[in-house]
Parts: structure tokens; sequence; C-alpha cells
């Protein structure tokens, strides 16, 4: 049986425009037949990943997901750079290290990145496209580690890597964020990672109503009487609303897809903390819609993980929004656990009335 960790948060989002569609306009969903706002599970993910919560608390145990590992390989061999560096910085640079020519190092790059997936096709009017993987990859840090030590080789003696050489995938890494959100390889399948963490799309409790913003920008140099005209206008689509978001987290394939009891439970605590704490990144400096949960109800045990979507098929009305919310999510966790004969270990965290913490809550998900 597996031990899985179960979040329903409530958080609260100002006007907006989080995660925007094609066209620009917030992301919705219908829910019990009601148009709601939404923001995708790839959206958070990507926040709280990206995050400085996430990066400071798994500082070495982050993977790097990109399409362009060749393009930064050939950066590394012709600018004379470490590719640490590279990734750090990826500006044109001059090193101190030993270049290769553009032929020497391209050769290495494709061999590199052709271990990760199959390689663009060849662009004249585009000359690194063929560096590039069809599809991002997500590289662990002993993987980077070993394609640092193999570009140093040929960086010595400008050959092409052989074969044999090229045995940089790892079946088991130290990467947190591969193993709570998987990893996927078309072309080599034995080294996928089943996710040990499933996210939901997050979703307005109440009827959304996406609003327009007719805005304009003034010349700082109009001269008055002359000309008094914006200088610029457009429209902004934003909307607000109270989300529920749910995750499902199975622990005992975290703690195997990571080898490390410990590294786990850090990788735990920092993916509940950048949940609760870190918003989507869409627009923010148009909204500064920064919002941590204002409700967080935590449940860990054996049975059978559900979701509480059912508590808002109806939307929530009312003057007290959250309050009904939290209310109505408390009965159906009830109700269902009732019906259901589960016995699941629950802590709720209220922010919004002063009730429990931050480290009380990430303490009950890594015990």
């Amino acid at each position: 049986m597996s031990t899985f960790i179960q979040l329903h948060l409530l958080t609260c989002y100002p006007p907006s425009n989080l995660n925007r569609d094609d066209l620009g306009r917030p992301k919705t969903a219908i829910v019990g037949g009601v148009e709601r706002l939404r923001v995708s599970s790839q959206s958070l993910k990507r926040a709280w990943r990206t995050s400085d919560v996430f990066q400071s608390a798994l500082a070495g145990n982050v993977g790097v997901r990109t399409k362009e590992m060749g393009v930064m390989v050939h950066k590394a061999l012709t600018e004379g750079r470490s590719l640490d560096d590279v990734l750090r910085d990826q500006k044109t640079g001059e090193g101190k290290l030993p270049k290769l020519s553009d032929a020497k190092a391209r050769a290495v790059a494709k061999a590199v990145a052709g271990v990760f997936g199959a390689l663009k096709k060849p662009d004249a009017a585009k000359p690194h496209v063929e560096l590039e993987i069809e599809q991002l990859a997500h590289f662990s840090p002993e993987e980077i580690a070993a394609v640092f030590e193999l570009v140093e080789k040929r960086r010595a003696d400008g050959k092409t890597p052989e074969a044999q050489e090229l045995a940089l995938l790892r079946a088991k890494a130290s990467a947190a964020d591969i193993a709570l959100f998987g990893r996927m390889l078309a072309d080599a399948p034995e080294y996928n990672i089943e996710a040990a963490a499933q996210v939901g799309h997050a979703f307005g409790v109440e009827r959304a109503t996406v609003q327009d913003d007719f805005f304009t920008a003034v010349d700082d140099l109009n001269r008055p009487g002359e000309d008094s005209g914006a200088g610029h206008m457009g429209v902004m689509e934003f909307g607000s609303a109270l989300f529920y978001l749910y995750i499902c987290v199975n622990r005992d394939l975290l703690r195997e897809n990571l080898g490390d009891k410990a590294l786990a439970d850090r990788a735990l605590r920092a993916l509940v903390q950048a949940a609760a704490t870190v918003a989507p990144t869409g627009k923010q400096n148009s909204f500064a819609s920064r919002s941590a949960a204002s409700f967080v109800l935590a449940e860990k045990g054996e049975d059978q993980p559900r979701s509480l979507v059912a508590a808002f098929l109806q939307p929530v009305s009312g003057p007290d929004m959250l309050a009904n919310a939290r209310e109505i999510l408390s009965r159906t966790k009830a109700n269902m656990d009732t019906a259901y004969g589960l016995s699941l270990q629950a802590l709720a965290f209220n922010p919004h009335d002063g009730e429990g913490t931050l480290a009380g809550l990430l303490d009950f998900v890594a015990e």
C-alpha cells in the first residue's frame, strides 16, 4: 500500500491574468455547467519548480528542462567557456578555455543532444536549429555532470564522441522536480520516470467573469495644447476568483524515484510550501497578483485518493465567499470520509483566521 499526501488549497487572486490562452485571454473551464477561471497544472508546476522557494530548498537537486542542450554544448566549445558557465549565463561571451572550430563543436553537440531525443532538421536560415532536440528534455544534475565531463574530454582532443561514451542517460537521479513531475523520453522510454505528484488544474469556485481593461499610455514629451493624445492604447483581459486546487503525491513513489528518504521529504516540503506561497507568473508586472493560500486542507493515508471537486459543482456565492467555500469543502470531506469509510489523517491550515502555521503544515506532510 502506498501513502498518499493530498492537498486541497483555496487561494484568492485579485484582478489578474495568471495563465493566458492563445488569444491572451485568461484560461477558463466549464465546471458544473458553469464557466470558471482556470490555471493549468503546467503553469503551476513551472512556477513552483523555478521559484526561489523550490530552488533554494533543493539546491543541487533540480534539473534543467530544455531543447537547447546541444546549442549550449556548441556555445561552450566555440566560446571557450565551461558548460556550467554557459547554462548559468547564456549570453555570448569569451572564455579562457581552449576553443574548437565550429565544425568540430557542432559534431560533439549533435552527438550529445541526440542521446536525449531526435534532433530538428537543418535549416539554412537558422544555423543552430539542427542542434536542438525536437521535444523538451529534462536533464538531471547527474546527466548534466556526465555531459560536462564528456564536453571537456572532447575539448581536449577535438574528436567526435564514440558510441560507448554517449551513455549519458541515468535511470536514477537526484532531481527532485523530475521525481515529482516525471519525465518522458520518446526515444529512450527505459529512462522514463513516473511522476510521484499529480496536480489538478486550479479553477474558480464561483462563476467566471472575464473583463476588459482598455488602457492608454501618455507620451511624457507631449506638448500641452499641441498634442494631448495617447501615445499608445490597448486592451487587456483579466479576471478575479477564489481558486480550488487539488494535489496528490504518492510519497512512496517519490522516495523510490529519488532513492533517498531525506531528499524525498525535503522535496515534499518544498512542493507544499511552493504550492501555498508561489503564484503563477503570468502578467505579474501589470497586476501584482501575488497571493498565498487562504486555506489548506492536508490529508495523508493509504486510502485511495480522491479530490473534493464535487464541493464546488455549484458555484459558491454570498458575501463571505471564502468562509462559505471552506465550510462546503469541509462538509464534503466529512460526508465522503463517512460514506467511504476513509481513515485519513488530516490537518487544516487556515492563515486567513490565524489558525495553524506553515511550519506545522510542512511537518505534517513530511513526518
